[in-house]
């Protein structure tokens, strides 16, 4: 399979135009806003439009024009959602189910070898200790 590169809001434009006619995306992860569960350039999720988002979901969202994030939904208020990267100490996005582009319902990793995405809720959890466990995962991930 050949490897293209594109500007996020040419690709993850055309990505969402595909989720809504009902196929799948695989999308190589870019950034570090979803450790330690999705690393930079390593790992790939497989994206489909799900009837339903639900809370400790992973979505692909477009937040502004032009402005995309996949993060994990934190809380659901009506149709609003608030978003938030698994690697973020602080800061959230805000959305509406209808901006929600497409669900991760798989994590790919180097060689292929697939996991379904959890919910997180320990992660979650562990918000206000986050700092400290991010801070160890990568001195463990430069080294390793």
């Amino acid at each position: 399979m050949e490897k293209r590169i594109l500007p996020n809001e040419i690709l993850l434009a055309e990505a969402g135009a595909l989720l809504a006619e009902g196929r799948d995306v695989e999308l190589s992860v870019k950034g570090n806003s979803m450790l330690p569960f999705l690393r930079n350039e390593c790992d790939s999720v497989q994206l489909r439009k799900l009837p339903q988002v639900e809370k400790g979901d992973v979505v692909l969202a477009q937040i502004a024009p032009g402005r995309y994030v996949l993060h994990r939904v934190r809380a659901i208020e009506g149709e609003r959602l608030t978003l938030m990267g698994d690697g973020n100490i602080r800061g959230t996005e805000a959305c509406t189910t209808a901006d929600v582009l497409g669900t991760a319902i798989a994590y790919i990793r180097p060689g292929g070898k697939r996991r379904k995405p959890g919910k997180a809720r320990l992660w979650q959890w562990l918000r206000p200790v986050r700092r400290y466990l991010l801070f160890i995962y990568r001195r463990i991930y430069k080294t390793a």
